[in-house]
């Protein structure tokens, strides 16, 4: 995990000395996350749960029609739960700090890209109504979608989010989410 952190933070590095020449953009970005667990579940059923997700980006332009953008996200991701034999669903809802940086390949110049590139988030709350061990505190994804930009600045974001890492110690099961998100690119 630290070796992919490590690669995270030279991308981005690398990406800001090359955006003196292509330019950087600035901007913000919020929206919808449709997220459930996957992984085995023997124990329980889950069902997706509705949240959000909200921050900032950079965009570093290194060519006509590729860009790396790394983002600073507050994200709410989850599931309900139904345990075997209980009456109640219980919503176990994770709040995290995402790190992504995305490769963005324009497809058509400045107005549709599609984006692929590893995503690390850090556990920041946890809301749960159910009595169930700490989840880890560190998730890694890959994220890919594509973004349209609409009028101007105004642009709308399909992002699907595959978590790699469990996300509980005691049960193997992961994060998917769907994001869909519009921001302002200044």
């Amino acid at each position: 995990m630290k070796k992919t952190i490590y690669l995270s933070l030279l991308i981005s590095m690398i990406s800001f000395s090359g955006a003196m020449a292509q330019g950087l953009n600035f901007g913000i970005k919020g929206g919808a996350n449709f997220s459930n667990f996957a992984g085995s579940t023997d124990n329980f059923n889950q069902e997706s749960i509705t949240s959000y997700h909200a921050g900032i980006f950079a965009e570093l332009g290194l060519g006509a029609n590729f860009s790396i953008q790394p983002e600073l996200l507050y994200s709410t991701v989850g599931s309900n739960l139904t345990f075997a034999g209980a009456q109640e669903d219980f919503k176990n809802e994770l709040g995290y700090l995402s790190l992504p940086v995305l490769m963005r390949i324009y497809l058509i110049p400045n107005r549709l890209s599609l984006d692929l590139g590893p995503q690390v988030s850090f556990l920041m709350s946890e809301s749960q109504n159910v009595d169930v061990s700490d989840s880890n505190t560190f998730d890694f994804s890959l994220a890919g979608g594509a973004t349209l930009h609409v009028l101007g600045p105004l642009f709308v974001q399909g992002r699907y989010n595959l978590g790699l890492t469990d996300v509980k110690p005691d049960a193997q099961i992961t994060n998917r989410v769907v994001q869909l998100s519009v921001g302002l690119r200044f």
